[in-house]
């Protein structure tokens, strides 16, 4: 069946940074950072001039600086991101309707079937981004092949301003070359992983049996097992369904005290719930996220039978997770908490980490903590 899908992922490049380019030409060809510049400020976006001193979204503002002295530090503005992002939706639907949003900058668009009768999707890959250009003056890179993992894949080989393809009779040599840390889903802790179990690209990881990686990685495993042979059976999501709402809150200064921790956790909590009852969702897993001061990051989750809706029932539980966190010598820098969705029959249980191809902290929900 994926042979006969034609999937494109398009992925804006630089996408919030170049709008503030693109808006104000005194920034063009500067190194620039979309965020705050004060002590406790974090780098939400960088241009590619930026990056090429090593700055990356997630980014303590001081350190970017001090990588790149002449950083020039701008204000988020998501309304006009939000409003860029509708111009480039109703590009895509002049040529399908079947479009997963990943976040302001990214999508899937099946275009197996499309409007104007295109055959390759490479062609119609190649008009969204000169639309693109030339409606919006922003670039994109895009992604054209059989699945969404490999279109994701293909989206990022040659950005900038990128266009790959990845045929049927190609995939299994380009999987086999590619390093595991392009795997979707794969991130820092999960590659350190690997490569003490000896796998540092697709081909050993193609080596690897079901049992053992899934013995290795739970679930994930089984994803992994079949990325790595070129299938992914998920259908392009028209309708995407929000799976976690959340918050997290950077603080003033890093803490260690259990009396500062609990304000700071209710506070996070009373968020929270707020942003539950705006959107009226429902999810039944509590995922508390810690930052320390040295940036090393953990999660801690509990799931109930019941939706988790009310400051009445997710603060005790966020408290009972917090007691899994050894902060007393080691200070805390940011907390968050978020609620995902449910799952069948689930049991109350908790968990060391996250999993890393589903996390409810996202690139859209921190940039709108940063921006709200």
């Amino acid at each position: 069946m994926d042979a006969l899908r034609k999937i494109i992922h398009i992925d804006m490049d630089a996408f919030y940074a170049s709008i503030e380019q693109r808006d104000n030409p005194a920034l063009k060809g500067k190194p620039i950072a979309v965020g705050h510049a004060e002590k406790r400020g974090v780098v939400a976006a960088a241009s590619y001039e930026a990056r090429k001193f090593g700055v990356r979204s997630a980014m303590p503002s001081l350190r970017a600086k001090k990588l790149c002295p002449e950083l020039i530090f701008i204000p988020g503005r998501i309304d006009v991101y939000k409003g860029v992002s509708a111009e480039i939706q109703e590009i895509f639907h002049e040529y399908t309707d079947i479009i997963e949003p990943i976040s302001l900058d990214e999508a899937f668009l099946d275009v197996t079937e499309n409007k104007p009768h295109i055959e390759l999707a490479v062609d119609i890959a190649k008009e969204i981004k000169a639309k693109i250009r030339e409606r919006c003056h922003l670039v994109a890179s895009a992604g054209v092949s059989y699945n969404k993992f490999l279109a994701k894949i293909a989206s990022d080989y040659r950005k900038p301003d990128g266009l790959c393809t990845i045929h049927p009779s190609q995939a299994l040599d380009f999987i086999a070359r590619l390093p595991i840390e392009s795997f979707w889903g794969v991130g820092p802790v999960t590659a350190r992983k690997m490569h003490q179990l000896g796998i540092y690209n697709g081909a050993q990881l193609r080596d690897c049996s079901l049992a053992m990686l899934t013995r290795q990685f739970g679930k994930a495993g089984a994803i992994y097992y079949h990325f790595a042979r070129g299938e992914d059976d998920r259908p392009v999501e028209a309708m995407r369904i929000r799976k976690s709402i959340g918050c997290e809150k950077t603080l003033e200064r890093d803490i260690t005290a259990s009396s500062s921790m609990i304000i700071e956790l209710y506070h996070v909590a009373v968020e929270l719930v707020n942003r539950i009852s705006r959107k009226e969702f429902k999810g039944n897993t509590l995922t508390l996220k810690i930052k320390f001061g040295d940036f090393e990051q953990i999660t801690r989750s509990i799931s109930i039978k019941q939706p988790l809706m009310s400051l009445e029932q997710i603060l005790p539980l966020a408290k009972k997770l917090l007691t899994q966190v050894a902060y007393a010598d080691h200070p805390v820098r940011l907390i968050g908490l978020s609620v995902s969705n449910p799952v069948p029959d689930v049991q109350e249980s908790s968990s060391s980490s996250a999993k890393q191809l589903y996390l409810p902290f996202g690139d859209d929900l921190f940039l709108a903590n940063r921006f709200d």
